[in-house]
């Protein structure tokens, strides 16, 4: 099982199917909880499940780790999860799962703005077709039916890049730290921002006992304790035993498992659905292809 665990393939699927559901689950969440209550019990929740590995781990972290490790969960375990439920207020979960296809893009971009990592031409020409595939996506899908859809969209586009921000971190300053202290601190740390929210916003004085709470709340659950927790280790697993550009390539599946749910559940699926997440997916192909990915992120 360990040996297992430690397959790079095993991860990524594991990962793509756990993400790629968790579009779903947001979208039966919302029926009864606001987005920041959905942002602030996945953390809170996630927190209180790894917080006695945390509180440990916490006290014998240097400053310097101890700063990069609440970065990194701020844009990649704190303000993400408030992002995407608000954008699907608005947009659909099929849509939310083809955009957030855009984080290895953006781990391209960003790598070099921010730690001066260099890419290859070739790199350079799929980050700017999986940008046009994005472009195509929020200008001709239902998000330009309606110009607040628009903007709902474009929060789905900053949490992309928030994760990228993250992978880059953790590659680039906090690779000596395992995945599991990894996930435990940044989780330890954001629950009390996270309870602080629930507690001002009254959420657990008028939280009401029906049937549809009671399923909300199963949704939840899943959302938080698989989608969240559990595949935030996995992931910063692999990202330590690859590339921040190899994880990030959980987005090439991510969107087939959401656009499945999505027609599942009886979300209209356009040509131009098809058209901008295929653009995307060629982008993030071109960003990989033919590269040895490891050596461009530590040059």
């Amino acid at each position: 099982m360990k040996k297992l665990f430690n397959n790079k393939w095993f991860l990524l699927i594991v990962i793509a199917l756990t993400w790629g559901s968790s579009f779903i689950l947001i979208k039966k969440s919302l029926v009864v909880f606001t987005p920041n209550e959905i942002g602030a019990i996945r953390v809170g929740v996630s927190g209180l499940i790894l917080a006695y590995i945390g509180f440990p781990v916490l006290k014998e972290m240097s400053r310097t780790t101890l700063f990069w490790i609440t970065i990194t969960g701020f844009f990649g375990n704190f303000l993400p999860m408030f992002l995407f439920p608000l954008a699907q207020t608005e947009v659909s979960s099929s849509l939310a799962g083809i955009l957030d296809s855009l984080v290895p893009a953006f781990v391209l971009v960003l790598g070099f703005f921010l730690f001066g990592i260099r890419s290859r031409g070739i790199q350079i020409l799929g980050a700017v077709v999986g940008f046009l595939g994005a472009v195509s996506l929020l200008y001709f899908s239902e998000t330009n039916s309606e110009n607040s859809q628009f903007w709902y969209a474009l929060l789905v586009v900053l949490a992309t890049a928030c994760y990228a921000v993250s992978a880059l971190i953790l590659k680039e300053k906090l690779a000596h730290v395992p995945s599991l202290k990894i996930s435990a601190a940044v989780f330890t740390i954001w629950m009390v921002p996270s309870f602080a929210i629930l507690i001002f916003s009254g959420f657990f004085q008028n939280i009401e006992a029906t049937p549809q709470t009671y399923e909300a709340l199963a949704y939840l659950s899943i959302l938080s304790i698989v989608g969240t927790a559990i595949a935030m280790i996995l992931y910063y697993k692999l990202i330590q035993n690859t590339t921040a550009i190899f994880a990030s390539a959980v987005t090439y599946l991510l969107p087939i498992v959401a656009v499945l749910w999505g027609i599942l559940d009886g979300e209209k699926f356009t040509a131009w659905h098809l058209f901008g997440g295929l653009l995307i997916l060629i982008g993030i192909y071109l960003i990989g292809k033919n590269n040895d990915t490891s050596k461009v992120l530590t040059d």
